[in-house]
């Protein structure tokens, strides 16, 4: 920074001024100290604006990681409230084949017991028939003796 060391320059200027006798006052040339603001006054617009730039950069940098920071977050969310969607789904697949394998059980319960009454009514039909075939041979028998 320039400006810095102009103003060390009247510093050192200023302190290595002779004094007036008697007083606190120094004697320095006027020229020299007039050059000098001169400068300064043409170098401070210059280092004005770039601490500005640094100052809007620093901002804009700011304001970058901010939405960065930002866009990360919502993914973060987006990524949550979608794994917790596929736990649902998965929880009600779970649900759903549960219920599937119990209507099935019942459904393959009530067949069981169908044909296990076909079977008797068929069979008692059967059963019936030879009983009433038997008494018939046993009559049959009877008549023959």
């Amino acid at each position: 920074m320039e400006i810095f060391t102009l103003l060390e320059t009247l510093e050192d200027i200023l302190e290595n001024s002779k004094n007036l006798p008697f007083s606190n006052k120094g004697i320095v040339d006027k020229e020299e100290i007039l050059e000098i603001i001169k400068e300064i006054r043409l170098k401070l617009p210059d280092e004005l604006k770039q601490a500005k730039w640094v100052k809007e950069e620093r901002q804009r940098i700011l304001v970058e990681a901010q939405k960065e920071a930002d866009d990360i977050v919502k993914e973060a969310e987006n990524r949550i409230i979608s794994m917790i969607d596929e736990h649902e789904i998965t929880r009600k697949a779970y649900e759903q084949k549960a219920e599937i394998i119990e209507t099935a059980n019942e459904m393959s319960r009530e067949i069981s017991k169908g044909t296990k009454d076909y079977a008797d009514n068929i069979l008692e039909g059967i059963e019936v028939a030879l009983q009433d075939a038997l008494t018939v041979i046993q009559n049959n028998r009877k008549e023959l003796k």
